[in-house]
């Protein structure tokens, strides 16, 4: 039985880390968008990338926008908490980022492929990782094609690699699959709700 002498820091004071990965076309991007304008506790984490911006897509919104030369030039600087080239193009997550928002109570999503996730996960291991999958390989190659943002080379591409992202599952804690949105999106928000009743996240909570 633990005895409570004094609480040493409220529940609602301590920030998670939730990482969400998926293959290109499974809905990460919908939920996450979702999630953060439901819950003013969840703050996005901006990634940097080399790839160029698609349509409608502005700078320091959905991507910080650089050049190959300032990206590596920021590896060198040690300014990443983790990166990984993906589908041809760097992607990397701001240590001092993370480092803050943590500190300020605030939970951080971090939309991120499977090399990154991991990455994450070995750094910081209380992290909570979610995995989004469509039904099977079909639908999310038809997703790929419907949402006509990529070349048919592109798309072949996403779906190999999708095939060895799904084999990274059984390192994640959850897994929702996105055959309705909207219940997709209730899932997620479920799992974040819940991370504040983990005991490990609230190890320090009593003395």
């Amino acid at each position: 039985m633990i005895k409570v002498n004094k609480f040493k820091k409220d529940l609602n004071k301590l920030g998670n880390i939730i990482v969400i990965s998926a293959p290109s076309g499974a809905g990460k991007t919908t939920i996450c968008d979702a999630i953060v304008r439901s819950d003013k506790n969840v703050v996005r984490s901006v990634s940097y990338t080399t790839r160029s911006p698609r349509k409608g897509e502005k700078n320091s919104i959905e991507y910080f926008f650089v050049k190959e030369t300032e990206f590596k030039q920021m590896i060198k600087e040690k300014r990443f908490v983790e990166y990984a080239k993906v589908h041809n193009n760097y992607y990397g997550t701001s240590k001092d980022f993370v480092d803050k928002t943590l500190k300020s109570s605030k939970n951080v999503l971090l939309e991120i492929d499977v090399q990154g996730g991991l990455k994450i996960k070995k750094q910081y291991p209380q992290s909570c990782m979610i995995f989004i999958m469509t039904k099977n390989l079909n639908i999310l190659k038809q997703r790929l094609i419907s949402r006509n943002k990529d070349c048919t080379e592109t798309i072949n591409i996403r779906l190999k690699n999708a095939k060895k992202e799904i084999q990274c599952l059984k390192k994640y804690e959850y897994l929702v699959i996105n055959d309705n949105l909207e219940k997709a999106i209730d899932s997620v928000k479920t799992i974040i709700k819940s991370l504040k009743y983990k005991i490990i996240a609230n190890q320090n909570y009593f003395i």
